[in-house]
């Protein structure tokens, strides 16, 4: 078992020279990235920038089941939507997919800089010697807001997701 991220994240990183930012992989193929990481540095090497990985599911689920039901009991309150209407249900949803994009994106952000940095032979990092290093760096080079560059391409994916995953499990939950 493999943290298939760090494979997809060399993937879409990679590009031609000419326009090439960051670090280059060089991979072929996703088999060929599996075969080469496992190759240079093992299972370890294939399980690389998974502490950041970690604790960004665990936020962002936190972030979604506590704020999905307080969201939607406000709108209801409020009188915007009728208690039990898909429509609470949905806004309940949007709400938390906020809450889920803010709280998961520094955390993206952190493992895509682990998955991707260059490493020596024995498989240290070049850049950052772990999750809490990578954050001090970030956030000391480039501000807080470092920590949130991509939040926007992150809602658009983790928004839609998070209202029909939160609008199914409530349906299911009537029956």
């Amino acid at each position: 078992v493999v943290s298939p991220a760090q494979v997809k994240t060399h993937l879409q990183a990679q590009t031609l020279s000419a326009v090439a930012v960051g670090h280059q992989h060089n991979h072929e193929s996703i088999s060929g990235a599996f075969e080469s990481i496992y190759k240079q540095h093992g299972v370890a090497g294939l399980w690389r920038g998974v502490t950041g990985a970690v604790p960004r599911v665990a936020v962002g689920s936190a972030a979604q089941l506590a704020t999905f039901t307080s969201a939607k009991d406000w709108v209801c309150e409020h009188q915007w939507f009728r208690e039990g209407s898909w429509a609470a249900v949905l806004a309940g949803g949007m709400v938390s997919g906020v809450a889920v994009a803010v709280t998961m994106t520094p955390f993206d952000v952190v493992s895509t800089r682990l998955y991707n940095q260059p490493v020596d032979a024995d498989g240290t990092g070049k850049l950052y010697r772990g999750f809490l290093d990578c954050i001090l760096q970030i956030s000391s080079k480039e501000g807080l807001l470092g920590l949130y560059k991509g939040i926007g391409a992150v809602y658009l994916r983790l928004g839609p997701h998070t209202v029909l995953s939160l609008f199914f499990w409530d349906e299911l939950r009537k029956m």
